[in-house]
């Protein structure tokens, strides 16, 4: 349609104090700049097709490389400065801090992947050690209950649920019948009884990290069955509560019930541990642009002189050496060194490791990836709101087979409503084939991924939302998460992976097989532990 001139005019006046958007700009018909950003995807194509490689310009020798730097490439990195080790690089990647990056328009900043943090049980150690050093844990770090920075934590109203033209307090719909919430209480009292439920070995039977759970063969015999098939089994068949358990398997993991394993089904519920002092379980830490801060706090600890940009090309054993070869922006480079850590997921070290099925994994033994679409729209206001429903942190659609939205300055709304704000939308694309999905998304028009991010925010406000944005930016994951479908407890090349202690170690959330914070930290403190013997 043609933007009307008023219209026009009022989008440049408000766009004149924003940073140009950079990349793949385009503009919609109506008049709204879109940026699409697909990263990695070039790089890992290009690692895909190519087989020359590119000689490089310059060698450096260090002790250690660690490739990637997400949460688990950044995590290796921090515990071994944290232990006095220092001759070590990290090899940045096409997208530094991975599923945990952010943006900003001018100041108002919005995760483009995760975006929040439960609070961390006793189990998870290590992701309590970091908070405590960056201030977010303010006392009690070892005890049961710790004091979180009041800040970080997620505020009321933090979840609402859109259902019938009004919205609800939860996420969990009511006032669906008897029956449904008979089967809701049911559920959720079966899963007080796993929180506490230990195997044989005395563990418990669903804990984050996974590596620390009970390998009680009774209790992992779930993983050899669907949700959907436990959950029949069980005698769940309420809507209300199917469409709900449903859309935690989506949100997790990028799969629908019926290609879930029963094992990660309940895990999702039973393995959260975490208390505070000053907050209710179940509470989250956030931040305005999710959880980037927690990564730029491990980059700063590790320091810039130690951070390297470029994407890895080739990792392959030289004599008693590891040879890394990179491309940055000056060319071909080679690093190298005693020890190799890879953190990338594991579809992208089968490419840069040629010798990987020596090993012991294969590339059938590959976890099932998730694809994901992540859009962040910058309002010149916040849309109206019913009255005595105000807006919520994270806002779902009921019946939608999109994850909703988060208000990225949310823990900036105190007395009033700050001057404008970001709404981040997410859309897992679980019920397709994920090759076809991505087939789909790298085909698709700017217009048509704008319109499907923007799904669930028309559902609640209408198209008149559109008058009120200002920009827009979408992230295209096609590889966003595995998908820890039924048997991958028993994968034998993740087994093998994780036992590795070579020149070359793996740390990724993929060994455990669930796409979580605390999970790709564990495997990066892992390695840590492992390069300092």
């Amino acid at each position: 349609m043609q933007i009307a001139r008023r219209d026009f005019l009022r989008t440049a006046a408000a766009l004149a104090g924003l940073p140009l958007l950079a990349g793949c700009h385009q503009v919609l018909g109506w008049g709204l700049p879109v940026e699409v950003m697909r990263p990695g995807m070039a790089e890992g194509h290009r690692l895909r097709d190519t087989t020359r490689l590119p000689s490089p310009r310059s060698t450096r020798q260090v002790d250690t490389v660690i490739v990637g730097s997400g949460a688990a490439g950044l995590f290796a990195g921090w515990q071994l400065v944290r232990e006095g080790y220092r001759d070590f690089v990290v090899l940045n990647g096409p997208e530094p801090d991975g599923n945990a990056a952010a943006g900003a328009f001018g100041e108002w900043r919005y995760p483009t992947g995760a975006h929040y943090l439960p609070l961390p049980s006793s189990e998870s150690a290590h992701v309590r050690a970091l908070l405590v050093e960056m201030g977010v844990i303010e006392s009690g770090g070892d005890s049961l209950r710790p004091r979180f920075d009041e800040r970080v934590l997620v505020h009321a109203p933090d979840e609402r649920l859109w259902r019938d033209g009004q919205w609800q307090d939860g996420l969990l719909p009511r006032g669906l019948g008897p029956d449904d919430n008979a089967q809701q209480q049911r559920f959720f009292q079966h899963v007080r009884q796993l929180q506490q439920q230990r195997g044989i070995d005395g563990r418990r039977v669903f804990t984050v990290p996974a590596a620390l759970a009970s390998q009680d063969p009774a209790w992992r015999a779930l993983d050899r069955q669907s949700f959907a098939s436990w959950l029949a089994a069980q005698g769940y068949t309420a809507p209300g509560l199917m469409w709900y358990l449903d859309y935690c398997c989506r949100d997790d993991y990028g799969s629908t019930l019926a290609h879930t394993s029963a094992w990660a089904g309940l895990h999702y519920f039973a393995a959260r541990g975490g208390h505070a002092a000053n907050a209710e379980d179940g509470a989250v830490l956030t931040w305005p642009d999710g959880l980037n801060p927690v990564l730029r706090h491990m980059r700063g600890r590790i320091g810039a002189e130690r951070q390297l940009d470029g994407a890895a090309w080739r990792v392959q054993p030289q004599g008693r050496q590891v040879q890394v070869d990179y491309v940055d922006a000056h060319g071909a480079q080679r690093l190298l060194a005693r020890r190799v850590i890879m953190t990338t997921p594991l579809h992208v070290a089968w490419h840069l490791l040629p010798h990987m099925a020596s090993l012991g994994f294969e590339h059938q033994q590959l976890p099932p990836r998730a694809p994901w679409l992540v859009g962040n729209v910058l309002l010149e206001r916040f849309p109206a709101e019913p009255p005595q429903q105000p807006l919520a942190w994270d806002n779902v659609v009921y019946g939608s087979r999109s994850l909703g939205y988060v208000v990225a300055t949310h823990q900036l709304i105190r007395t009033a409503l700050p001057e404008r704000t970001v709404f981040t939308t997410y859309h897992a694309f679980a019920d397709a084939d994920p090759m076809a999905s991505r087939q789909s998304l790298a085909a698709a028009s700017t217009d048509s991924l704008f319109e499907q991010a923007m799904t669930d925010l028309y559902t609640v406000y209408g198209p008149r939302l559109r008058r009120h944005m200002l920009a827009a930016r979408l992230t295209v994951r096609a590889h966003a998460m595995a998908s820890p479908q039924p048997g991958f407890l028993s994968n034998p090349g993740l087994a093998a992976l994780r036992a590795v202690d070579g020149p070359i170690l793996f740390a990724h959330s993929d060994l455990s097989g669930l796409s979580l914070f605390e999970e790709a930290s564990w495997w990066g403190s892992v390695a840590a532990r492992k390069i300092l013997g």
